[in-house]
């Protein structure tokens, strides 16, 4: 009867240490060790009792479980690479179906977060640039944790903008709200941390359907959302508030016991009737 154990190096062990430093198998009367590599570096041995030394199947199954802990070691690689440039559900989406990398998309109902500074342009002008990317990296580091708590997946920073999509790539019944929670919440984190002198963010919020995939070619690309509800989101942005969200009348008929205050109509480039928007409320605002 053959005992087969994977362990831990254990260093103390004669036939293991043997093992360690010859990346060689090893035996004796009770067990045969062999080693178990991760880039040709022992990271674990395999001990098989009343086993003899030269069975292939032996060196077989060491090389292939060496094989599953390369790629584990690979997976989490880059599982830390992606999540460090992709919000996570995507990079879990790509990493679990690389096929989703390919150029193209598909029309999907999303609702398109849009934040930006205001006052941005003025403020980089008469500040040191290390200033403005500290500023930025300080804002950014509280703002997009609050977005992807809510699910939001980030599409893109275009300077002082953050783009967020909800409901794309992973489906979302309440993906109006999950905005308007992140909206709110962005704003409350930022003006706890804005410093004398900051601009602060103006949010604006639209549901529709858009284009939902990989943008760009083959040797760079991107997921994001084109069409019309996107633009309209940044018409909205550019209409809000310093401090303020505000949404579209898409976005609010999903939203009926939000608390809302009613702005004028909106004119819009390219349409040809003023649109509905409504200022978003937080607790406590009046």
């Amino acid at each position: 009867m053959q005992l087969v154990r994977a362990g831990k190096l254990d260093h103390d062990d004669e036939l293991t240490a043997e093992v360690i430093g010859t990346s060689e198998p090893a035996a004796n009367a009770d067990r045969v060790v062999l080693p178990l590599t991760v880039r040709n570096r022992a990271v674990g041995v395999l001990e098989i009792w009343g086993a003899k030394r030269g069975d292939p199947v032996l060196r077989s199954l060491a090389s292939q479980v060496s094989t599953a802990l390369e790629n584990a070691r690979l997976y989490q690689h880059l599982d830390g690479l992606f999540r460090s440039y992709l919000s996570p559900d995507v990079a879990q989406a790509l990493i679990a179906d690389p096929a989703q990398t390919a150029l193209g998309g598909a029309t999907a109902e999303v609702t398109v977060l849009i934040a930006d500074l205001a006052g941005f342009t003025t403020y980089s002008e008469s500040t040191a640039p290390a200033e403005v990317v500290r500023m930025l990296n300080t804002y950014y580091g509280e703002i997009v944790p609050r977005v992807l708590h809510h699910g939001g997946t980030i599409t893109q920073f275009v300077g002082d903008a953050v783009i967020a999509l909800f409901n794309a790539p992973v489906p979302q019944p309440d993906h109006a709200a999950r905005a308007a929670r992140a909206a709110l919440d962005l704003q409350a984190a930022s003006s706890r941390i804005a410093k004398p002198g900051w601009p602060l963010f103006r949010v604006g919020i639209n549901t529709g359907p858009a284009l939902v995939g990989n943008i760009g070619s083959e040797s760079m690309r991107h997921f994001t959302a084109i069409g019309d509800t996107v633009n309209l989101a940044a018409r909205l942005e550019g209409a809000a508030p310093t401090g303020g969200v505000v949404i579209s009348a898409s976005t609010r008929a999903q939203l009926p016991d939000a608390p809302v205050t009613p702005l004028p109509p909106i004119t819009v480039k390219g349409k040809a009737e003023p649109v509905e928007a409504f200022l978003l409320r937080g607790d406590g605002d009046g």
